[in-house]
């Protein structure tokens, strides 16, 4: 039986070794708001405070930037996904084209109410929108008049707007990936309600108390943000790589339990044949046996009439 082996895949284990305090200075992760706006439930992560701005402690950011990561990829891992979520105008373009990157859904422009928690009623949502594009893709928009037929595009123009980047999201997300926790504070509540984890990118003006793995940073510069949501995405994709190591390794096992299970077989099937030819030989063997102790038999009742013969013909 020949085994099957399964080619390790190469991945990243550690996240650290593609985010530096430089790369975040760079960024300006550093920056917070204006120190009268702040939380003061984000002291935690404030380093100091400079020309009337809160400076954020970057080696924090550091460490729970790579746990937040750690914690994604265990995620894809396990053959979930995750939702990532950016409204603001500074972070629409980066969340889309990172999620896109990594095979993930995304939210882009308005969180809808009851996007997680009344999941049924948008995944109805969801289905008639698929159907609309495709009977446009069909053709069938042709057979009506024009205007009927701009007024259903314009309907799944305004549903992919909404809709478009969770199109492929057919359960709940394993977690959510958050930039602005202030604006999207409806998608954190609806995460902590399902029992949801969620990361998020705080700034000094947000609670980070519901986030369970915050990421203190900059949430309004460009850069900052497309720094994180790249480093979400690239967890996202080591962990579906250790996802398609997984299934490679259980169907190389399946297959090998399946291939020890046809030669346990064979072997039965060989030993049932041995064993119906031995009985088959023994039947044979009997049953000369038999025909020759009825020959011989025979043979001697034949000859017992010519010796009565034999001795009439002397006796007369």
């Amino acid at each position: 039986m020949q085994e099957n082996n399964v080619t390790p895949v190469k991945t990243e284990q550690d996240p650290s070794e593609n985010v530096s305090m430089k790369s975040l200075l760079e960024a300006g992760s550093h920056f917070g708001h204006q120190t009268h706006r702040w939380n003061p439930r984000m002291s935690t992560y404030i380093y100091s405070q400079r020309n009337g701005i809160h400076i954020i402690d970057l080696q924090q950011t550091l460490s729970l930037l790579i746990k937040a990561c750690a914690f994604v990829e265990s995620v894809i891992a396990k053959g979930q996904k995750v939702l990532f979520v950016g409204t603001k105008t500074q972070a629409q373009d980066s969340i889309k084209e990172e999620a896109v990157k990594c095979s993930m859904p995304y939210i882009n422009h308005r969180w809808l109410g009851g996007t997680m928690t009344n999941f049924e009623t948008i995944q109805a949502r969801i289905n008639h929108l698929l159907d609309l594009e495709d009977r446009q893709s069909k053709g069938e928009f042709a057979r009506y008049q024009k205007k009927e037929a701009l007024k259903l595009e314009e309907k799944i123009t305004k549903l992919n707007r909404s809709l478009g980047g969770i199109k492929t999201l057919k359960t709940l997300p394993g977690a959510i990936f958050v930039v602005d926790v202030g604006k999207d504070n409806i998608a954190i509540l609806e995460a902590k309600k399902l029992g949801v984890p969620t990361v998020a990118l705080v700034d000094t003006d947000c609670d980070p108390t519901p986030i369970d793995y915050p990421i203190p940073g900059n949430d309004d510069a460009i850069r900052s943000i497309r720094l994180v949501s790249t480093k979400i995405a690239e967890a996202c994709n080591r962990g579906s790589l250790l996802l398609a190591a997984k299934e490679a390794d259980e169907q190389a096992a399946a297959q090998a339990a399946s291939d020890a299970q046809v030669s346990a077989n064979q072997e039965a099937d060989s030993s049932e044949n041995q064993t119906s030819t031995s009985t088959e030989t023994n039947e044979i063997s009997s049953n000369d046996s038999n025909v020759g102790e009825n020959t011989t038999a025979e043979t001697s009742n034949s000859d017992a009439p010519s010796d009565e013969s034999d001795q009439t013909a002397s006796q007369t």
